[in-house]
């Protein structure tokens, strides 16, 4: 089929998400490997966002390529019932890789209907209603998990469902209040979230839903103590404390959860993305042993179709082999110190940027109009000029292929790139934030 077929049923044809349709401009791409893409006319694009920060392993991985054939061969699909070698092998991979107070897995097909299963289960199990989530986070947008979403793409499913609290990040960048470290800040908003634990009703409240570390919204990393904060409250309360690691689980963070950078034991994980890098879509809920116990006498009302597909989890066993065997989390950590290197030296030169946040291979540029009074760059939820469209278009001229948000540039490569690959791509940044520079 030829670039322009692709193109036109494309957009004729397609409702292409978190877009207007007239004007939609996609590329079509022929063939990828690696960190790299290429369109028809042989032009090559650098995958800096790792597609939907999913791709961890890169395109064309040949180990999960071949294990799903391989499965492919014996069965593609069987219901949850009946026993499955590979869905039984990840889950067993997946909790050993856990801390050693979790217990089983459910699965689903990605990470929205694990934060709505997840959410299910904390009731289920505690008997409570009420869930407690952020005002910048995205936790997926059908409507359970677009309750539980805190940014813009909740609008369209309000007034929404009762029972749903938000409540604000530990977002200093942005905070009125100076703090003289970061375990003041954690401490300060710690107490103003148990303060409206108390407010709502702590004997109604099921759960704390946190992105581990907030992502699309800004890579809003919580500082000291403050996750330590967040579980005494849940443990003071018999609250559920989940944390969605859908974009930042599987070595995203130079740790294979977000949470062991914080040495803080969840009751429920949610994951996705990064369990099969998207090669066949995924995604579970992982639960405490006291959960999993739990649910030995009482029915656990939840279930999917394709819960736990066959070819899906035979790409994530191999997902999570490529892992270990590549010692993948050694070049996250490797390849993230050069990441950060390069945005400390984007921070220091360009007016436009703010802040820079970073932690493995996961990052944020967040742009400011003035460097002194931190006036974002475009409003919270409005950019009516297109300035951040217009700088991600310039990023792809040079072949350098990421998306945005709000006032934020994600940079969040395949774990496999190289410190050189990075150097390289970096380069093309601080080019088009020249041109940002001129438009504060």
């Amino acid at each position: 089929m030829s670039a322009e077929t692709i193109k036109f049923n494309h957009c004729n044809y397609n409702l292409q998400s978190w877009s207007k349709q007239k004007g939609i401009n996609p590329i079509p791409i022929q063939k990828a490997d690696g960190i790299y893409m290429w369109d028809f006319d042989g032009n090559r694009y650098s995958d800096m966002s790792s597609q939907l920060v999913n791709l961890n392993v890169g395109h064309g991985n040949r180990a999960i390529i071949d294990a799903i054939k391989e499965q492919a061969e014996k069965y593609c699909y069987l219901s949850p019932s009946y026993g499955s070698e590979p869905r039984g092998e990840l889950a067993k991979m997946i909790i050993e890789l856990m801390p050693d107070n979790m217990g089983k897995v459910f699965f689903t097909n990605g990470g929205a209907d694990a934060n709505e299963n997840a959410v299910k289960i904390a009731r289920m199990y505690t008997g409570r209603q009420k869930v407690f989530s952020r005002y910048r986070s995205y936790h997926g947008s059908t409507y359970g998990a677009g309750n539980l979403t805190g940014e813009p793409r909740r609008y369209p499913l309000e007034p929404g469902a009762p029972g749903f609290v938000k409540f604000f990040d530990p977002y200093i960048y942005r905070e009125k209040i100076s703090f003289a470290s970061e375990e003041q800040a954690g401490e300060y908003y710690v107490a103003k979230l148990r303060e409206q634990v108390i407010y709502e009703g702590a004997d109604n409240i099921a759960a704390i839903v946190m992105e581990t570390i907030t992502g699309s919204n800004g890579v809003i990393i919580p500082p000291k103590g403050y996750l330590k904060g967040v579980r005494a409250i849940c443990d003071e309360f018999g609250i559920m404390m989940i944390c969605d690691e859908v974009m930042a689980g599987f070595g995203r963070t130079g740790k294979m959860f977000a949470f062991e950078n914080f040495d803080v034991k969840p009751d429920i994980v949610s994951f996705a993305k990064g369990v099969t890098c998207g090669y066949v879509q995924l995604g579970g809920v992982v639960v405490s042993k006291e959960i999993a116990a739990y649910f030995d006498n009482h029915l656990l009302s939840c279930g999917l179709t394709y819960s736990g597909h066959p070819l899906a989890c035979a790409a994530g066993v191999a997902c999570l082999n490529f892992y270990k065997e590549t010692n993948i989390l050694e070049n996250v950590n490797a390849s993230g110190k050069v990441l950060g290197e390069c945005l400390e030296q984007l921070k220091e030169k360009h007016e436009s940027v703010g802040d820079v946040r970073y932690i493995g291979l996961f990052s944020a540029i967040e742009l400011v109009k003035n460097r002194k009074t931190r006036e974002p760059f475009v409003e919270y939820g409005k950019d009516p000029e297109g300035k951040m469209g217009r700088l991600i278009g310039l990023l792809k001229n040079e072949g350098f292929m990421t998306y945005s948000h709000e006032n934020m540039i994600l940079i969040s490569p395949p774990l496999i790139i190289t410190p050189e690959q990075v150097r390289e791509e970096m380069a093309k940044v601080d080019e088009v934030l020249a041109e940002a520079d001129k438009m504060v």
